[in-house]
């Protein structure tokens, strides 16, 4: 499965997307990746970092959470 990212929506909040889906929703980055995370745990969540760029788009993407361990 493809990486979960978080990026920020109109409004003043977060949208996790994965596959061009939005899975969760967030009033903050935080928020809308733990669910996302709860929801697909053991897929990587990154949000988008939102810095000025000619081209206007994020330069970077930041790791939240990984996939989650197996317990032995």
């Amino acid at each position: 499965m493809p990486n979960v990212i978080v990026e920020p929506e109109e409004g003043g909040t977060f949208a996790a997307i994965q596959n061009k889906r939005v899975i969760a929703r967030g009033d903050t980055q935080l928020a809308a990746g733990e669910k996302a995370h709860d929801l697909r745990p053991n897929d990587h969540v990154v949000a988008a970092r939102v810095r000025s760029r000619d081209d206007g788009g994020p330069d970077k993407f930041r790791h939240m959470f990984g996939p989650k361990r197996k317990s032995r």
